[in-house]
């Protein structure tokens, strides 16, 4: 294993585009088991901006109404967000969503999704994101903000 974490970033980027060598670290984790059981994937990675794509479909995602689930486009770009400020970490600190206001603009029945988040302002403690759910066709689905707080020192420890 490598004598020191990675920057988030490098870590990401090095995934991305395959050249991770199988020693590196970083103090989080990646994928994460939500991401994993979804199916989303990192598409696109920078400095507080992510994009996360997911192949949604109605029978696996779907709601009473017969299309993707509300609920499943705030995960993915909770995702999103969170993958974005991850960038943003080093080692000791970690961050929790503190709020999420999505809206709904139109529906989805199949579609590869991509979320497109990044930051509309970078506290030093509180931090703002936006986040862009597009469909396949490039019409924007849903729009959802986010405040995402970092944690340091003990309020970090065990997340």
């Amino acid at each position: 294993m490598s004598a020191t974490p990675l920057p988030v970033l490098n870590y990401l980027r090095s995934q991305l585009d395959g050249t991770l060598r199988g020693d590196e670290t970083i103090h989080m984790r990646y994928p994460t088991a939500i991401s994993r059981f979804l199916g989303f994937r990192i598409v696109e990675i920078g400095e507080a901006s992510a994009v996360i794509e997911l192949h949604a479909r109605t029978d696996l995602h779907g709601n009473q109404q017969g299309t993707v689930h509300g609920g499943l486009l705030c995960e993915l770009a909770d995702a999103a967000i969170g993958t974005a400020h991850s960038t943003l970490m080093v080692e000791g600190e970690t961050f929790t969503s503190i709020d999420l206001k999505a809206t709904f603009l139109r529906p989805v029945w199949e579609s590869r999704l991509l979320a497109h988040a990044w930051a509309t302002h970078r506290g030093r403690t509180v931090s703002h994101y936006q986040c862009d759910i597009e469909r396949d066709d490039g019409k924007v689905v849903a729009r959802v903000d986010s405040a995402v707080m970092t944690l340091r020192g003990d309020h970090a420890k065990g997340r």
